[in-house]
């Protein structure tokens, strides 16, 4: 039980806070959309899941990134979640100032933002909500579309580095069948979040 009043200021290092947190593994996807006739993205740590009924995900960008205004413009986006072979991808769609689509394949998703050449699968969504949260933004998206599901392993970030699953040789992988649908149907879906 914390002594601080709740909503009183507290004080806490940043770099404290980035190293703790740089201990919870994330997946790394690239949010896109098309603004202007133009494809817009960003790399995001942030995205979760949110809800089942009705199909909702979030994801946290910083209210100063000017590739979140042109896709907060939009109303639509797609988050491509990175296959482990992604990381320059990755790399360039967290880089300010340089043209992220230059050199890259992408199909246009239902909704018309990008879809990445080899990603693991992708999430076509609209914006439902945007609540402001610091110096980030929490964007709700209602679901409207999902792709396919490629064979192979994400891309993760952790403690400042990229990194990937280990699956043992001598381990059967789970069936991809197995995984989504057993989060997503846990029947227990409190003790998730």
């Amino acid at each position: 039980m914390s002594n601080v009043p709740q909503g009183s200021a507290t004080t806490v290092d940043q770099q404290a806070f980035r190293a703790v947190l740089g201990h919870f593994c994330t997946g790394v996807t690239v949010v896109t959309s098309v603004d202007g006739g133009e494809p817009v993205g960003f790399a995001c740590q942030s995205f979760s899941s949110l809800s089942l009924s009705p199909p909702l995900v979030l994801f946290c960008p910083s209210r100063t990134s000017s590739s979140w205004a042109r896709i907060r413009r939009a109303g639509y986006f797609c988050v491509n979640v990175l296959a482990e072979d992604q990381r320059e991808v990755s790399a360039v769609f967290g880089r300010p100032g340089t043209d992220r689509f230059a050199g890259l394949s992408w199909t246009p998703s239902p909704n018309g933002a990008p879809v990445l050449a080899g990603v693991l699968t992708w999430v076509d969504c609209v914006i439902e909500t945007v609540h402001e949260a610091g110096d980030h933004d929490v964007v709700i998206g209602r679901v409207v579309e999902l792709g396919p599901q490629a064979e192979g392993r994400p891309l993760l970030f952790y403690r400042g580095a990229y990194t990937v699953t280990e699956t043992p040789e001598d381990t059967a992988p789970p069936r991809a069948d197995e995984l989504l649908d057993t989060l997503l149907s846990w029947s227990r879906h409190g003790d998730w979040i």
